[in-house]
């Protein structure tokens, strides 16, 4: 399991920001998806990796999860430029 870097908490932490905005949680991302609360903020982090997780995530701000997390999507992000 990888540390996360002082960028990963940053970004984690504007996850969470944004789905305030939205009126959502990560908690709520867990109950809608039927995964643990730890899961998906393990994978916000970056801590581990869950491409089901993160389009819950990305699906819940309205947004691809390649904008929120572009270095875990390179083929994708590398294709669109």
């Amino acid at each position: 399991m990888r540390q996360p870097t002082a960028a990963d908490l940053r970004k984690h932490e504007r996850v969470k920001f944004q789905l305030r905005l939205v009126g959502s949680s990560l908690a709520e991302v867990s109950r809608r998806i039927g995964v643990t609360q730890g899961a998906v903020c393990m994978v916000s982090i970056g801590r581990k990796r869950s491409k089901n997780i993160e389009a819950a995530i990305a699906e819940e701000l309205g947004k691809e999860p390649e904008e929120l997390w572009p270095k875990r999507y390179p083929e994708r992000s590398t294709a669109m430029t």
